[in-house]
């Protein structure tokens, strides 16, 4: 039995009891493409073991008419040293696959699909969905392929013979079948419809009917190995090929089991083969042999009829793959020792010639043939279903869903006999032999490529109760898979995997969202995982400095603007939208926020923002902002600037309707479901509040979370009316509109002087750096490159130091590599009004002394900060816009020291910023500026 799983990927079945098994498989949870429909066979419907499901399926696929017609071929042309060593490489390549096909197949329970079952579920709707649409096609070419092929061989044998054909193995009283291309495509026709009356009734009629086939070759195959040694020495007659020059000979001698043929035979002897006149070589003729070794599918092909795939699969697969390699060896032994090598290499029958009864061939020839189109018919149909069913390609596969009352899918039985049938109208199929050869190597290789994947991403629940592989199997076995695809037709390979891209990318943009689990999140967690434990904070630097933000998001409905501004913000680094829930756990029976992430998670989709999402319950809002603060981030990603809305009167707006149009099953106004009955759902993302509502965050609270920040060492940014920022607007993107400024980019003021201290003269401090890198930060995107800076210098007119800073301010932004237009303001008047008396002194107007000897950047004379003093800086601010910025930078103080002066602080900032437009206040208490390289 498989390993224990999660009950929403596997269905267990760890009772004996028949009735509680059958429970299990009726209570599964359906995939995200069963829609409600049956199942391909309940686990009462699943007659099929080990052997008639799996072994003679495998056996007669890999069998098929290589045994018969190209082993003496191989060994002619390679010789017995080098056909060894061409089937040990091919079921080294083989066995590995095997391997893979094993364990993925006792890792749960195994639905219809074979391979692409177990890709689909290893790997995703994408590399499924690809890899089955060209399973399906190899097998309905594979199909078509073989049914000509026997459709080639009884007209060599029974039907009417040309002018210039040479009679064949029964005489020319037997060749009474009339030739051409219709009679052929008759021929192909009816013995189409023998392989499809056999599925369309069901696997347990297929299963008997390759029981009697298999019979029948097992007999043919024990009279050849019997022949060897009861047949005596004989003359054989060659047949005529006429890329033969006339001296070649017409006959060869079968000597029976003999030494000195044996040396004959050992090394190779490559030469021109008689049906094609193309000169052969290790590479050809190795191609040649492994065509023969593939099939291996075929027992997994019949998962959904298996009753234990689990159990059937690995044993089977393993017992067909080691009986094939034995028979194949054991006859290149016996043929390199009683046949000379003008057989060998000239006469791919001639095994019926040195039989004791040579029909006996003829007909094992036709029935492995008959088997491999029978099993290449039944297997498109199951990967056609389970394509439907799993709903990948929409309602394009929808009617292949009906099944039988036994669950037998006679739609996708029906269909894929149609495709074959079109496919037989080629008459020939020379031209895509090779490329359903290398269909099928593309999907050993995607198996391995699952397993590996599996394996490399460590999952707990990987855990195969077949343990005999590694990832260096699967490995080898994906390397082996891709190197025998461009030996044996390099183009060919290159358009199938092209086609299994496009196909990849397709599924990917067009198909629907499954719930089978990607391993590619597996994988990406692995090696983030590894790479976060390399990133040490103590190796940080403030030359690869980055913003890394914790947004604060109340209501998404009236936070759309900032949401998407601060993604530009962001300049690759950690963003994070964080969100406040009141209460307490105690007073809940379950955590609320855990049914709510995929509304958030929908939103960050929708909005095209590359941001997590982190959420909280805490009883007030500044407690859960101290917890984001905390807990926010790994290792070295972790939040170092927290973007606060402002705290202002301004009514909320709900954009978010404007900017998300989702499906009904993904609406962002869903109720998230309440695990208490007795409570109302409540509504996740409501309604913007009333003007007339008080806020949940009071005004000393609001100020106590920008100190609250500062004290642990994060940079704080207020973001206020960006309620009426519309991005698309502003920076010309969507439709061909131009910006208000014109054709020009949009304009981003700066203001690096803390307008609420005129008396602090200098622009090097922490903050404003801060300040510029931010500015800089949002100009480098891609977005706002056309943006142009306008840095404002605020001087006294007249003053004897105004050409020199200006200068030394203009010195600095070359030296920080930044682009900005630097204009000077006089705003004399406006300080004027802040000196209330002029005998104020020196230190108080400093500001208040802090416990580290540095004075806090709010001024301690608060109270001569009229408001007269600040609507001056406003009209200040306002009237240099000209035309209006996109977007202003200005100095935000650090706040009070003493809570009752938190107040009049937020209504000084409020005037500050008072009809500004989209304004951010920006305080640093980090260096993220440095010129050494």
């Amino acid at each position: 039995m498989s390993e224990k799983a999660p009950l929403h990927n596997y269905r267990l079945n760890t009772s004996t009891d028949p009735e509680s098994k059958d429970e299990a498989a009726n209570s599964r949870p359906k995939h995200a493409g069963d829609r409600g429909g049956r199942r391909f066979a309940s686990k009462s419907d699943r007659k099929l073991g080990v052997v008639f499901g799996v072994v003679i399926p495998t056996l007669l696929s890999m069998f098929s008419v290589v045994v018969f017609l190209r082993i003496g071929f191989i060994v002619g042309q390679a010789g017995l040293y080098q056909t060894f060593t061409m089937f040990f490489v091919a079921y080294i390549i083989i066995t590995m696959t095997v391997f893979s096909i094993c364990a993925i197949s006792t890792n749960g329970a195994l639905d219809a699909g074979g391979a692409y079952y177990m890709i689909s579920r290893a790997l995703g709707p994408e590399f499924g969905g690809s890899i089955g649409i060209m399973f399906f096609f190899a097998n309905v070419c594979g199909s078509a392929l073989y049914i000509l092929g026997l459709v080639e061989a009884i007209m060599s044998a029974f039907g009417v013979p040309e002018a210039s054909e040479s009679v064949a193995v029964f005489g020319a009283s037997h060749r009474v079948l009339p030739s051409g291309y219709w009679w052929s495509l008759l021929y192909g026709t009816a013995l189409l419809l023998i392989c499809f009356f056999v599925c369309l009734i069901g696997a347990h009629i297929y299963a008997k009917a390759i029981f009697v086939i298999f019979v029948i070759v097992t007999t043919a195959l024990a009279s050849i190995f019997g022949s060897f040694f009861a047949v005596d020495p004989r003359m054989v007659m060659l047949p005529d090929s006429s890329f033969m020059n006339a001296s070649a000979q017409i006959t060869a001698n079968y000597t029976g089991l003999r030494v000195h043929t044996l040396e004959g035979n050992l090394w190779a002897s490559y030469t021109v083969d008689y049906t094609t006149g193309t000169m052969m070589s290790f590479a050809t003729v190795f191609a040649v042999m492994f065509n023969g070794c593939t099939g291996i599918m075929a027992g997994s092909n019949m998962s959904g009829d298996l009753k234990n795939p689990s159990f059937s699969i690995p044993r089977g697969t393993l017992a067909a793959v080691f009986t094939t390699f034995v028979t194949y060896n054991m006859l290149s032994l016996l043929a390199a020792s009683s046949c000379e090598r003008a057989i060998l290499q000239r006469d791919y029958s001639f095994l019926g010639a040195i039989n004791v009864w040579p029909p006996l061939v003829t007909v094992g020839i036709y029935s492995s043939a008959m088997s491999a189109a029978m099993s290449n018919l039944i297997g498109a149909s199951r990967v056609l279903y389970a394509l439907s069913k799993d709903d990948l390609f929409g309602g394009v596969l929808a009617l292949a869903r009906k099944t039988s009352r036994s669950g037998n899918p006679w739609a996708s039985v029906l269909a894929s006999w149609l495709l074959v049938q079109v496919v037989l109208f080629a008459g020939k199929l020379n031209t895509i032999a090779g490329i359903v050869t290398i269909f099928f190597l593309l999907v050993y290789a995607t198996v391995n490529l699952a397993c590996l994947a599996l394996e490399w991403a460590s999952a707990p629940n990987f855990r195969p109760s077949f343990r005999c592989f590694t990832w260096h199997t699967c490995s080898l076995g994906i390397l082996g898979c891709l190197v025998m695809m461009f030996l044996i037709n390099a183009i060919y390979a290159f358009a199938s995997i092209a086609f299994m891209l496009l196909l990849l990318m397709l599924i990917h943009y067009l198909g629907p969202i499954s719930n089978w689990g990607y391993i590619s999140q597996a994988l990406i967690f692995h090696q983030v995982r590894k790479y976060l434990l390399m990133l040490d904070v103590r190796k940080d630097h403030v030359k690869f400095w980055r913003p890394q933000v914790l947004l604060m998001v109340a209501n998404p409905r009236s936070c759309v603007g900032l949401i998407t501004f601060t993604n530009d913000l962001k300049k690759s680094g950690l963003y994070v939208l964080g969100h406040v829930k009141l209460g307490l756990l105690d007073e809940r029976p379950s955590d609320p926020l855990q049914s709510c992430y995929d509304s958030w998670l929908s939103l960050v989709d929708h909005l095209n923002v590359k941001a997590f999402v982190n959420l909280t319950l805490a009883d007030s809002v500044r407690h859960g902002v101290q917890h984001l603060l905390f807990i926010t981030g790994f290792g070295g990603m972790r939040p170092n600037t927290l973007v606060l809305g402002f705290y202002d009167d301004c009514p909320p707006q709900d954009h978010l309707q404007e900017k998300v149009i989702l499906p009904p099953d993904h609406s962002l106004d869903a109720v998230c479901p309440n695990k208490d009955p007795g409570e109302p759902p409540f509504a996740f993302f409501p309604n913007v509040r009333d003007t007339d509502k008080p806020k949940d965050i009071k005004e000393e609270e609001y100020v106590s979370i920008i100190n609250d920040a500062i004290k642990m060492g994060k940079n704080v940014t207020l973001a206020r009316y960006f309620s009426h920022f519309k991005r698309e607007e502003v920076l010309g993107l969507g439709k061909k509109t131009k910006t208000h400024q014109g054709t020009a980019g949009p304009f981003v003021d700066i203001w690096p002087l803390n307008l609420l201290q005129p008396d602090i003269r200098g622009y090097v401090d922490v903050c404003s750096l801060f300040l510029l890198q931010l500015a800089c930060v949002l100009h480098e995107t891609r977005a706002w490159s056309q943006a142009r800076l306008r840095l404002f210098l605020c001087v006294e007119a007249g003053g004897s130091l105004r050409d020199e800073e200006e200068a030394k301010l203009r010195r600095m932004l070359k030296e920080l590599r930044m682009s900005a237009q630097v204009q000077t303001v006089d705003w004399d008047q406006v300080v004027a009004l802040h000196w209330l008396r002029r005998g104020t002194e020196k230190d108080e107007g400093r500001g208040e002394k802090m416990d580290d000897g540095r004075y806090e950047a709010f001024p301690g004379n608060a109270a001569q900060l009229t408001n007269e003093y600040i609507h001056a800086v406003n009209d200040l601010v306002r009237s240099h816009g000209a035309p209006p910025p996109a977007v202003r930078f200005l100095y935000l103080p650090h706040p009070p020291a003493d809570k009752s002066r938190y107040g009049a602080y937020l209504r000084q900032v409020d005037l500050l910023s008072q009809d500004l437009g989209p304004t951010l206040l920006i305080h640093g208490v980090t260096p993220v500026i440095t010129t050494d390289l």
